[in-house]
């Protein structure tokens, strides 16, 4: 079963709680309006400075805000308080970021972005900020951005928002309300052609995932993928899933399931890349421990179904990975290095010094050296030093480090 109806943010709340006490047998549609919760973007306070190009930049979550800094002079350019502990992801606009607030997904612009004028384009910025449009949910989790959508999902009462990621400049971006049957920690992602896969499971327990065509109706399952966690596109858009016995891809309408050398070898976060067909993950095999330090990576070859493990010979955390410009797998280990993996191969390229020897921390909410790669370039935090490295990955040298005023936790970016 399923829901799905159009809504303005500021409805989402009111209306999905309603509707979790029905059921239907199948898709059905729904239009509101209501409060302010869900309020328009805001207008520029002041006039916006031209740029001389695209001018990428950075957010970082710490214990009390959001940073904005310039990726390229890592000088931090607005320091943003919000209070709790947010989440912060990628919307694909190249210049909003999604941070995940209490009980809604908040949009955040870093103050970037290059119009189109004609047979030119030219470049503004704008003082980063919270632009007030917020989207209620209970237990804002995953943001997945893929193709021409962002879609949210909210863990504790199983709504995915689907949103169209040119329109989140605009006020009042309408999103798309998908609710599934049970509650759960999940993800979605909507695929060019309008299916939309989603993970299935209820609070206790996770077991797969279904595709639905773009009416809602269910047009592919695959339930064998036991404790289903996290999401990653490959090349021709292949979609895959962590399970805890492999990994779970959908590709040309059907499922492929690739098993684990293991009886329990968990995939939990995978990194994708659109010019290669291979996904990085993870891979553990204490089902019982308090917090395993794998020193394995899995690379799963979506062409072959092939699921190579590698050794890197240092562990790592699930805010370790990335991808490199030409599709390379990218891990930063504990050891302090980024190790750079030819993805289809498994063969070791590179090992790039960066921060100090670190423990990963048992609390998964405490900070922790993390990645982030926007094109060519790998950036690093260290929070036990408050600071920020640029690696090249071409030439494999750490270019410049910077000093931050907190120590930050989640980092990602947009492209200006």
């Amino acid at each position: 079963m399923i829901r799905q109806h159009l809504l303005l943010p500021s409805a989402v709340l009111a209306v999905g709680l309603a509707l979790l006490s029905g059921c239907s047998s199948g898709p059905s549609a729904t239009t509101a309006t209501g409060s302010d919760e869900g309020s328009p973007t805001a207008e520029p306070s002041v006039a916006p400075t031209e740029l001389a190009g695209p001018e990428p930049r950075l957010v970082l979550t710490y214990d009390g805000g959001l940073l904005t800094v310039d990726a390229e002079t890592l000088e931090v350019i607005e320091d943003t308080p919000l209070d709790g502990f947010n989440r912060i992801s990628p919307v694909g606009d190249g210049r909003h970021v999604m941070v995940a607030a209490g009980n809604e997904f908040r949009l955040f612009d870093a103050g970037v972005w290059t119009q189109a004028h004609g047979d030119h384009s030219h470049s503004y910025s704008v003082p980063p900020s919270l632009t007030g449009t917020n989207f209620p949910t209970n237990m804002p989790g995953h943001v997945i951005h893929h193709g021409k959508s962002t879609v949210l999902f909210g863990d504790g009462d199983g709504k995915i928002q689907i949103l169209d990621t040119a329109g989140l400049s605009r006020p009042e971006p309408k999103p798309r309300i998908v609710e599934v049957d049970q509650p759960h920690h999940g993800a979605a992602v909507q695929l060019d052609n309008g299916e939309l896969i989603h993970t299935v499971g209820t609070e206790e327990e996770r077991s797969g995932v279904v595709v639905r065509d773009s009416t809602g109706w269910e047009s592919a399952r695959s339930e064998d993928c036991p404790g289903v966690h996290g999401e990653a596109a490959a090349k021709d858009e292949v979609i895959a899933f962590g399970c805890e016995d492999g990994i779970l891809y959908y590709a040309d309408g059907k499922f492929t399931k690739v098993d684990s050398p293991d009886d329990y070898g968990r995939i939990g976060n995978q990194a994708g890349s659109e010019d290669s067909s291979v996904i990085l993950g993870d891979y553990k095999v204490d089902a019982d421990a308090e917090l395993e330090r794998p020193e394995r990576i899995s690379l799963t070859d979506t062409r072959t179904g092939e699921l190579r493990l590698v050794d890197l010979g240092t562990s790592y955390s699930f805010r370790s990975l990335g991808r490199g410009p030409d599709g390379q797998a990218v891990v930063l280990g504990t050891d302090g290095a980024l190790h750079v993996i030819d993805a289809d191969s498994g063969e070791e390229e590179s090992s790039i010094p960066v921060v100090e020897e670190w423990s990963e921390p048992v609390e998964w909410q405490e900070p922790r050296p993390s990645l982030y790669v926007q094109g060519e370039r790998a950036y690093v935090t260290e929070p036990s030093t408050n600071s920020l490295h640029v690696v090249d990955l071409e030439s494999g040298k750490v270019t410049t480090s910077g000093e931050l005023p907190h120590p930050s936790n989640e980092i990602t970016g947009v492209t200006g």
